[in-house]
């Protein structure tokens, strides 16, 4: 794996970016407003291993306790970076960039919180693009604070606060949520600011990679090459919420995309340092520039130029199997246009006892007995191994599913040993070349199997 390219962003002790190592961040839990909790907490944090803590600053009082909070830890030795989370207050994060190392700023609501829940009526990008100018106004002092300060900024969208004006333009989408992040780095640009971050949160992992895939190429389109933050947000808590985060994260992180990585668990923020420690080292350990064993991996793989649009998420189109004038069943089910649905079947499971079961669960209506498809049953199920051929009944429930248009997947040697009429046999693109498409019992359909190199 090789890490996206980026600049380095100065916060404090630590640097973001691709010539550094995955900084690990969490969020304090406690009222930033209580400065002795908050210090004991953000302390057990740093001892845990983090490199960086989020606190909440909703107004004056927490900008006045976050400058006690980074005295005080200052004073007990530790310099770990306090990174302030600002909304709907610009006036308060110019106060509190006076304390903290890092000022997160959410484009839906620092300058644009005003939520009318109307739909703005844009005749035409121009006009979308002239009511920036009171985002310029409310953004401006900040940045020139954090320029002449020299403090690290992340422009940090949601995909759940997304302004009214972003929505009514672009739509509740990972378009909306990366142009509304970009006008906000355009304002910082202006005033030549580069020491910021992004990030593209969302609380659904799918559209979460999305926005973050779209972000990074938008930036190689226009040559920027700013870091990325991690996270899902509200990923929720045990397994469920872990399981979220690595979905999300870990998919990006495979990627080579991802500089710093907060795991969010509605639990103390000491228990999200496992799994972000975890997923961080994962795709460290897989890094071509650390890892010999990687870097001949990566290397043996055979170059791919990607001809697709990234910005368009289009369906693939794929032909569907056709009926021909020779086939005893109709094989048009076997497939479907809007994905298909293969589960895996044992011979067990086409047992007397068992077989009504098994239609139930692949989702059959059932008439005295017989199975019969409906919208939601399995097009088709693979079988890596049959029934014996003088295991009638199980052959039997095996002839019914073909009867209603299930297809029948199984090896083309398994089919070859055991034979079952109007099965598709499964063949590797290597042996199906080699034996011309062909298996020797029966005349059967054909999938064939890829493999990397082929």
């Amino acid at each position: 794996m090789v890490r996206r390219k980026t600049r380095s962003v100065e916060c404090g002790p630590i640097k973001f970016g691709s010539d550094h190592p995955i900084v690990r961040q969490t969020m304090a839990t406690t009222s930033t407003s209580d400065v002795d909790a908050t210090v004991e907490q953000v302390i057990r944090c740093a001892d845990k291993g983090f490199d960086l803590v989020r606190i909440t600053v909703q107004g004056k009082r927490e900008a006045v306790a976050s400058m006690s909070i980074r005295e005080k830890l200052f004073k007990k030795g530790y310099d770990i970076p306090l990174c302030a989370d600002m909304h709907f207050q610009p006036k308060v994060a110019i106060m509190v960039a006076e304390a903290v190392e890092k000022i997160r700023i959410n484009p839906g609501n620092f300058a644009d919180g005003r939520k009318d829940f109307e739909e703005h009526i844009y005749e035409s990008e121009e006009d979308y693009v002239q009511e920036r100018e009171y985002l310029v106004e409310s953004m401006l002092p900040l940045v020139e604070k954090c320029k002449e300060l020299n403090r690290a900024m992340r422009i940090g969208t949601n995909h759940g606060s997304l302004s009214s004006r972003v929505l009514s333009y672009y739509g509740d989408t990972p378009r909306g949520m990366v142009e509304s992040a970009l006008e906000f780095a355009d304002i910082c640009r202006s005033q030549d600011y580069h020491n910021f971050v992004f990030s593209m949160k969302a609380s659904n992992p799918l559209v979460m990679v999305q926005s973050y895939r779209l972000l990074a190429a938008e930036q190689f389109r226009m040559g920027w090459d700013y870091p990325l933050h991690l996270g899902v947000t509200e990923a929720g808590e045990g397994e469920d919420g872990r399981m979220k985060s690595a979905i999300g994260i870990g998919t990006l992180l495979a990627d080579g995309v991802g500089d710093t990585v907060r795991v969010s668990l509605t639990e103390d923020p000491e228990f999200e340092y496992e799994p972000c420690n975890l997923l961080s080292e994962i795709a460290e350990s897989r890094l071509a520039t650390k890892n010999p064993e990687a870097k001949a991996k990566q290397e043996s793989v055979t170059k791919y130029v990607d001809t697709r649009d990234i910005t368009s998420f289009s369906r693939r189109q794929g032909a569907l199997p056709e009926q021909e004038e020779y086939d005893a069943i109709d094989v048009r089910g076997f497939l479907h246009r809007d994905g298909s649905v293969l589960s895996f079947v044992t011979p067990e499971m086409l047992a007397p006892q068992n077989v009504q079961y098994l239609y139930k669960e692949l989702g059959c209506k059932t008439a005295v007995g017989m199975p019969f498809k409906d919208i939601a049953t399995v097009d088709s199920i693979m079988m890596r191994e049959l029934p014996d051929v003088d295991d009638t009944e199980a052959r039997t429930a095996l002839r019914r599913l073909i009867e209603v248009s299930m297809g029948i997947v199984v090896p083309a040697e398994e089919l070859e040993a055991k034979p079952l009429e109007n099965a598709v046999a499964l063949m590797s693109l290597k042996d199906a070349v080699a034996k011309d498409g062909k298996v020797s019992i029966y005349k059967l359909n054909l999938i064939l199997n890829f493999h990397l190199n082929d």
